[in-house]
């Protein structure tokens, strides 16, 4: 990793479980890249996610967002195309858009689209499946309230979703923000995922927690705190 990772490290106590509010702040001090670098949340959870009732996933808006304004398209008709221009889509559109998608497409972050659009976006999967821009109701972009989903996406709004290995990876903001925003954001993160706990996970259920930036070392948090919301 190099000599500025290798410094970073010896000066760190790798076995002690931080606070969420120590953690973000030895986040932020050992985030000594030339770029504003990227705050991620690593929680390992104690589910199989083999098993189809043990997969975690949904979205949580971020109290204090990202601090990165997603470009959002919207692939609807009629009327909502104006309420979602209204909202703060950056791209609107229905069959043209789906034509320009197909065609390759994807200058967007997030693709929000209504149920009956489904059918024809659905043939574009081996265009927006690797770029994991399609749709899909369980990450809320497929949806009738429009206004309202890109009015949360462009605040903050963040999916989670476990991974084959039963960890979630989520990005709480840069490195640029105060602390106690990165600890804000990040226990934001873990009520939802306590709150999404599958009935039929046994014994522990959030094993690891773990809080790095992009070029720096990953700091432990207590992962036995009760992270639930007040």
């Amino acid at each position: 990793m190099g000599k500025r990772y290798d410094t970073l490290v010896k000066g760190l106590d790798r076995v002690k479980l931080n606070t969420l509010e120590d953690a973000a702040a030895i986040v932020k001090k050992n985030a000594t890249a030339k770029f504003d670098e990227t705050v991620e949340l690593h929680v390992r959870l104690g589910v199989d996610p083999k098993q189809a009732d043990q997969q975690v996933r949904g979205t949580v808006g971020l109290p204090h967002g990202l601090g990165k304004t997603k470009k959002v398209a919207v692939v609807v008709r009629g009327d909502k195309q104006k309420d979602a221009t209204a909202a703060g889509a950056d791209i609107v559109g229905a069959e043209d858009l789906i034509d320009q998608i197909s065609k390759g497409f994807t200058d967007f972050d997030i693709l929000v689209a209504t149920p009956d659009m489904m059918k024809d976006l659905s043939k574009l999967g081996k265009v927006l499946g690797p770029k994991g821009l399609m749709p899909n109701p369980k990450s809320g972009t497929v949806t009738m309230n429009v206004p309202q989903t890109i009015k949360e996406l462009k605040a903050g709004r963040v999916e989670y979703k476990v991974d084959d290995y039963g960890i979630i990876h989520v990005p709480v903001g840069k490195a640029s923000f105060a602390a106690d925003k990165i600890a804000g954001n990040a226990r934001a993160i873990l009520e939802a995922l306590t709150k999404a706990k599958p009935a039929a996970a046994k014994g522990v259920y959030i094993m690891s927690i773990t809080l790095t930036s992009t070029m720096g070392p990953g700091i432990k948090i207590d992962h036995n705190v009760k992270y639930v919301a007040a």
